[in-house]
């Protein structure tokens, strides 16, 4: 994998690359002086990840400008053409007064849509060729890969890349899945853990129904990762076109006698051999711009800490525990590391390191420490602040009811999040899921939340937990809370643009909710835009059913595209947004699509 931008600070600017083999890695930066700190994991026979920190040893580096890098392995000057767009060397800026920015969500390696990161990349590239800075940072709020939805072709090629790099095994992962490959293709989710009917509540439809409980509760999970060397594979594979050489095409084939699998592998196979094509531009992007991230569900798997009860039967089964541990362990080597530059991150380093013994991860010294780390929420002392926040760890239970969604954080989270929000006069925020969501959606997901199906239809909207919920508006409603606030989420499949405001109040604050969801993924069109109808003639504003909504006390309102001819707000397409501000106010909304074409939200009141 080629050299990926993480953070990057006027001190230190953070690396990752992997390699494979073992040798000396250093970063030179154009008329810098610097010093090249590198940290590598062993992950295979073949396989060394490496995180270089290049830290300012005179003066610090400039920021909000281009620096040029080059790369040396073992003193002899790496090949780094395909990353550069002026055909010399890559570059980077070190972002500080925000001015632009990349944000989007949900990249899934087999959809039907072009991945959105190719137009970003094509995007930068005109940038340069006109002397313009571009984006200074690339942020993705959630779902980088999707280990409960691979692809049969992708779990082939996974496969032959974890043989092909020796990537090393899991002591524990003891799940009597057939020895033949091809006959776990799609059938992997009748081999992962269950809860047997007979040990369910008697409250519950499945006990009467004689229906053994689901750990993983995601429906495409017929071939969701399991080992850590195949979540090792999968990003891999996600984000570097040079594995893919490893990769023999010819033995992505489906094998087995049923005729639905083996179209649906072939459907798969088709939208897979175009993001694969594309990959070329992911590379080069990522060696260009300041790339920080945040997880969501599908990083790990669907539902992912949606409800107390989730948790009580997924962690207390130590297979099913495993899975979760290898989805955040991957996580961690592969984003979260580079999102903090290893400040808080590098506590794990060694309990990693102890827990290979003789080629075999041995999770008994990495387990605890790894399902323990609290500091995946990270800040960045830019101009507007950028806070990213971490909604999966820090859940806040519904005491009364372990059936009932939690909060996307406890009060002590919401606590820091007041104090990072308070004294700024501008605050970028990242929550992976929206704040200010679409509220007939959210009503559709409470009925079926009173049904008793939260997990049915993802009920992980800010609004359904009553204690987060009002603690958060009460946040928003403060005086001395950002006189604008922009918050950039995703997890939705489908983008929107709202302007929030304080009713009531005396605090003239504005609050943009901007989502941006997916890279690479789309709501179902027909569907979004009945939702979106829906929404329009239920909560209009002078609706009083926007009396009963927990958010009443705040005024949303709604933005259309400027060349919406039907006046939606929802739109589902493939898209990365590009945010533009002045002066840490917002100034422009545009979507770029993965077909190249880029639309701009109407920002007027």
């Amino acid at each position: 994998m080629a050299p990926m931008v993480r953070r990057a600070e006027a001190h230190c600017v953070c690396f990752q690359l992997v390699l494979s083999r073992l040798c000396e890695v250093e970063f030179h930066f154009e008329q810098c002086l610097s010093e090249t700190q590198v940290e590598v994991l062993q992950l295979g026979s073949h396989c060394f990840l490496y995180f270089a920190k290049v830290n300012a040893t005179d003066v610090p580096f400039p920021t909000d400008q281009l620096i040029q890098y080059s790369l040396l392995i073992d003193g002899v000057s790496a090949d780094l053409t395909s990353l550069s767009y002026n055909q010399i060397l890559p570059s980077l800026c070190i972002p500080l007064k925000l001015t632009q920015v990349f944000h989007g969500s949900c990249r899934n390696p087999h959809h039907e849509s072009r991945d959105s990161l190719s137009s970003a990349d094509s995007f930068i590239k005109s940038c340069r060729e006109h002397g313009d800075l571009g984006p200074q940072i690339l942020l993705m709020s959630g779902d980088q890969i999707y280990a409960d939805d691979v692809a049969g072709p992708m779990l082939l090629a996974i496969a032959q890349l974890t043989e092909c790099l020796g990537l090393f095994d899991d002591a524990e992962a003891n799940l009597a899945l057939p020895m033949d490959l091809q006959e776990q293709l799609y059938r992997r989710h009748l081999f992962l853990p269950k809860t047997p009917w007979q040990s369910r509540s008697k409250l519950a439809i499945g006990y009467w129904l004689k229906k053994d409980q689901p750990h993983f509760t995601s429906m495409k999970a017929g071939n969701h990762l399991i080992a850590l060397k195949e979540f090792i594979a999968l990003y891999l594979l996600s984000w570097s076109p040079d594995v893919w050489q490893l990769i023999d095409q010819t033995k992505l084939t489906y094998s087995g006698s049923n005729l639905k699998h083996a179209s649906h592998f072939n459907h798969e196979l088709t939208h897979l051999k175009q993001f694969i094509d594309d990959l070329s531009s992911t590379k080069r992007l990522f060696g260009n711009i300041s790339t920080l991230m945040m997880f969501d569900d599908h990083d790990v798997t669907d539902d992912w800490n949606l409800t107390a009860n989730w948790e009580e039967t997924v962690y207390k089964e130590p297979q099913s525990l495993r899975i979760i541990l290898n989805g955040m362990t991957a996580y961690w080597l592969f984003q979260g590391l580079g999102n903090d530059g290893l400040a808080e991150s590098r506590e794990l380093i060694q309990p990693f390191k102890k827990a290979l013994k003789e080629k075999v991860w041995h999770w008994k010294t990495f387990a605890k420490p790894i399902h323990r780390f609290n500091s995946w929420h990270y800040c960045l002392a830019t101009e507007p602040k950028l806070v990213v926040l971490d909604t999966r760890t820090h859940r806040w239970r519904n005491d009364e009811d372990f059936n009932e969604p939690s909060g996307l954080m406890d009060w002590d989270r919401l606590l820091e999040l007041e104090s990072n929000l308070i004294s700024h006069e501008h605050v970028l925020l990242v929550s992976p899921a929206p704040v200010f969501g679409v509220k007939a959606i959210e009503a559709i997901q409470a009925v079926f939340n009173a049904c008793g199906e939260p997990l049915l239809v993802d009920v992980e909207n800010w609004m359904a937990h009553e204690g987060a919920a009002k603690k958060l508006l009460d946040i928003f409603r403060r005086a001395d809370t950002p006189s604008e606030t922009i918050i950039l989420s995703g997890d939705v499949h489908y983008s929107f643009c709202f302007s929030v405001k304080a009713r009531f109040g005396k605090h003239d604050n504005r609050i943009w909710q901007l989502t941006a969801s997916g890279i690479k993924n789309e709501f179902p069109k027909k569907l979004i835009k009945l939702l979106d109808k829906l929404d329009t003639w239920l909560y209009s504003p002078l609706s009083p059913l926007n009396l009963f909504t927990k958010r009443w006390k705040m005024s949303v309102d709604k933005h259309s595209l400027t060349d919406s001819q039907s006046n939606q707000f929802l739109i589902s397409s493939s898209s990365i947004s590009l945010v533009t501000m002045r002066e840490g106010r917002l100034e422009k909304y545009e979507l770029i699509h993965g077909s190249g074409q880029i639309s701009r939200f109407d920002l007027d009141d």
